[in-house]
């Protein structure tokens, strides 16, 4: 059986929103930047929020039907476009959202810092099932209909596993390590994956 998937719309900003908020948490990265359940549970849904807004606007969110999963999807030109520019934005979320926590800050420069450049891509920023759902393929059909496309059209794709769990799903789906990990300063580690572009059958 086959998972409908869509295009989100401005109308979709709250349901992806409270959809990537249930499903991170419990993240390890989540963890890193708002440590301690209760400051987690009160602003990093406000994260979230920004994380949507941006990708709305430069991206694409992907969505499945019954609303309980969600991708978010950036392309990257050849040039990586001005990662000064994202490094900025990091910067002023923190100001926005959370001014005394230099981690929303940091996560954004560390993650430039290891993103590649040199050609055209498709970046998954992120991907969220809702916490009762996971398992079940749902993401893997959302990132499988990307990769689908950018098999079609020879383009490339990244991302950064924030879990071992997830970094096993992405290998399944033909993501490969790139030279080293990223460990967070006192916290976690994650893994930075690139996937070549299959052959058409």
């Amino acid at each position: 059986m086959g998972v409908a998937i869509r295009t989100a719309g401005e109308s979709d900003r709250e349901l992806v929103t409270r959809l990537l908020d249930s499903a991170f948490q419990d993240d390890p990265v989540s963890g890193w930047i708002f440590p301690g359940q209760e400051y987690r549970r009160t602003t990093h849904l406000r994260l979230m929020a920004a994380f949507v807004d941006i990708v709305m606007a430069e991206g694409r969110v992907d969505v499945t039907e019954d609303r309980t999963a969600c991708a978010l999807w950036l392309p990257v030109p050849a040039d990586g476009g001005d990662q000064h520019d994202g490094e900025d934005e990091f910067a002023a979320l923190r100001e926005a959202l959370d001014p005394g926590n230099e981690r929303i800050e940091l996560i954004g420069r560390l993650t430039a810092e290891v993103h590649p450049t040199g050609r055209a891509h498709e970046y998954l920023w992120m991907i969220g099932v809702a916490p009762e759902r996971q398992g079940e393929g749902l993401g893997t059909a959302l990132i499988g209909s990307v990769l689908e496309r950018c098999d079609r059209e020879g383009l490339p794709a990244y991302l950064e596993a924030s879990s071992a769990r997830s970094r096993g799903l992405y290998e399944r789906l033909g993501f490969e390590l790139l030279e080293r990990p990223l460990d967070l300063p006192e916290g976690p580690r994650m893994w930075p994956m690139w996937r070549e572009p299959r052959a058409a059958r």
